[in-house]
């Protein structure tokens, strides 16, 4: 554990450096943090640009939810909890405003302090911020939280906390962080963190905690009502705090965010056509194009909105799990890519409308260019030129089929390269030297009929060249159980990625996922390269740099052949009740977290 200090040392140990030193930097208190520049917003702003400060407040969102729940705490690894509460039930010090790449401004802190070269953080909490219980926020609330959530939190945590060397109040509502590594994101991601109020858990283990302890916490909402696995009311507490700061107006505004919860994605549909849900999130164009022509749409009732976005595809797909043998050989990834029929199955489910996930970074200002690198990216990436896999450097795309159902050419190219790995058909079906099968898993989770309908036709592809997979559903738990422990061949990967990629890409692609449970690493790769990458992403010192970490990032990623990419829309569907309204203007991550229902409002015509 890192030293966490008692206020009175802290006070002790920085007032003796003063004395030493006559200061500690050319630092000044600040409204905002940017991770390259400055924050686009003055001190003296009114709302982020994507609110409408003067929407008025009242009414209700009801959206629904796939799976369960049998946990209320978002913070730690145990449990299922509904994904909102991390982000409606929790305050950090910091908010972020999703109109730009990484700009945070003052939420429980009213000012943000740092050094040029970022290597301390210090933060002065408002004086008004208060818990739901009517108690203040205070520094130890602060210490305690960052220790535990560090310590025996989620995975999610942890990693920024090794990178701490001290934790200390510094006066009577001030907290300074001084980090014991070069990473310049560091005082944006400590500006992050939740925080908990201390109290509540004295004598309780907090990571046990599931559905016995409703948190106190200083957000908008609160948690008034819930049923295990069925639904959580959130509703907006009238004395909240911080209504009136500038980061908060126009935020916040319906009266109360109800989430009902679904074991399927067809129940869930026909739950939002009879009116139990007041708002539906559509991930299947031809579903928006095909059935949302129920009575009410027609009559008006219900609202098509088409939300644009400038934030990377991310990546969506199956992924293949290299930790197996049977995909630990590129060749043996790159034949799965080459047998997936996309322009068919696209076709037959999409009506051929979506374009194919290029590269995980696509999209947007970050994504690579799928011919030869150069310039600083191809800098960045020759140290490794000797283990990079083929393309890394050269360039890289994915395959395209003559969008027939037999797809010959890409078939004849995967059996040539399933025999360069050592696989052969004899007999009708894919074997090794040893006459071992080439066989695998496929997991999926319970709910998604579109999920299954892909993996049926990639399956009937794949029985082509003799290779016959074990589908297997499971209910969302046992598959976040197996996920978690990388007990599968294939499975189902989806991976939203930002403007302002950071620490999480460790967490996501980092060798530690090899072994360790839990990570975001289900492909099981182990690349320097990538690592290397993420380490030039976290102590670039401009925009230039930056982006060409992450565009020789995407390159490493995309050229590893771990995913088999699905589709991607720059721009999200929600159909929505008439009398749910949004701004004009979008930020530029589009429907994102703390978007819909969180700058939206609720008013009748």
């Amino acid at each position: 554990m890192r030293p966490l200090f008692s206020p009175q040392r802290g006070i002790r140990a920085l007032s003796a450096v003063f004395l030493l030193c006559g200061g500690i930097a050319q630092a000044e208190p600040q409204h905002g943090i940017a991770m390259y520049g400055d924050p686009a917003l003055p001190p003296d702003f009114v709302s982020l640009p994507y609110a409408n400060p003067d929407a008025p407040k009242g009414g209700r969102i009801v959206l629904g939810e796939g799976g369960s729940f049998d946990s209320l705490n978002p913070h730690i690894r145990k449990g299922r909890v509904p994904w909102m509460l991390r982000f409606y039930a929790h305050e950090s010090l910091m908010a972020r405003s999703y109109d730009e790449p990484f700009t945070l401004y003052g939420l429980l802190a009213e000012s943000v302090e740092t050094n040029p070269e970022r290597t301390w953080v210090e933060f002065t909490l408002r004086e008004e911020a208060k818990f739901s219980d009517g108690s203040p926020v205070t520094v130890e609330d602060v210490l305690w939280s960052y220790e535990t959530l560090g310590t025996v939190g989620h995975p999610r945590y942890l990693g920024a906390w090794t990178k701490v060397a001290t934790a200390e109040a510094t006066g009577p509502r001030t907290v300074r962080f001084t980090f014991n590594t070069e990473d310049r994101e560091l005082p944006l991601i400590l500006g992050m963190r939740p925080i908990l109020k201390k109290a509540q858990w004295d004598g309780k283990d907090f990571t046990e905690s599931g559905l016995d302890d409703l948190p106190i916490t200083s957000a908008p909402y609160v948690i008034e009502d819930f049923e295990a696995g069925r639904y959580v009311s959130l509703k907006r507490n009238p004395a909240y705090w911080g209504k009136d700061l500038p980061v908060n107006r126009g935020r916040a505004n319906v009266d109360e965010i109800r989430m009902e919860f679904f074991t399927d994605s067809t129940a869930m549909f026909e739950a939002f056509k009879g009116g139990l849900l007041t708002s539906n999130r559509e991930t299947d164009a031809a579903k928006w194009d095909s059935q949302y022509d129920f009575p009410a749409v027609t009559n008006g009732d219900i609202v098509k909105s088409l939300i644009p976005h400038k934030r990377p595809t991310g990546i969506e797909g199956f992924v293949m799990n290299t930790r197996l043998p049977q995909f630990a050989d590129w060749r043996v990834r790159q034949a799965m890519i080459e047998m997936f029929n996309f322009e068919f199955i696209n076709d037959t489910l999409n009506g051929g409308t979506l374009p194919r996930i290029p590269s995980y970074y696509a999209n947007s200002v970050l994504g690579m260019a799928q011919e030869a690198a150069s310039g600083q990216v191809a800098d960045l990436l020759m140290p490794f030129k000797d283990d990079l896999l083929p393309g890394t450097i050269a360039g890289y795309s994915l395959p395209i089929s003559d969008g027939t159902d037999r797809n010959r050419k890409n078939t004849r190219s995967a059996l040539k390269l399933f025999e360069e790995a050592g696989w052969t058909l004899q007999d009708g079906v894919m074997k090794n030297s040893a006459g071992e099968a080439f066989t695998f898993e496929i997991l999926l989770s319970q709910g998604s009929s579109q999920h299954q309908a892909i993996i049926d036709m990639y399956v009937a592809a794949l029985s082509r060249v003799g290779i016959v997979p074990k589908i297997t559903t499971v209910e969302s738990a046992q598959y976040k159980e197996r996920t978690n422990g990388y007990d599968f061949g294939m499975a189902y990967y989806r991976r939203g990625l930002s403007l302002s990629p950071g620490n999480e890409q460790m967490n996501y692609w980092g060798a530690s996922g090899v072994s360790e449970p839990g990570s975001r690493n289900w492909m099981g790769m182990n690349s320097p390269a990538a690592e290397a990458m993420i380490n030039t992403m976290l102590t670039a010192e401009d925009q230039n740099e930056f982006r060409s970490a992450v565009k020789a990032l995407d390159r490493v990623l995309t050229a590893g052949r771990y995913v088999i990419p699905l589709w991607y829309s720059n721009e999200s569907r929600l159909a929505h009740d008439k009398n749910l309204r949004f701004p004009e203007h979008v930020p530029m991550y589009g429907d994102w977290i703390k978007y819909q229902p969180d700058v939206w409002w609720y008013e009748e015509d």
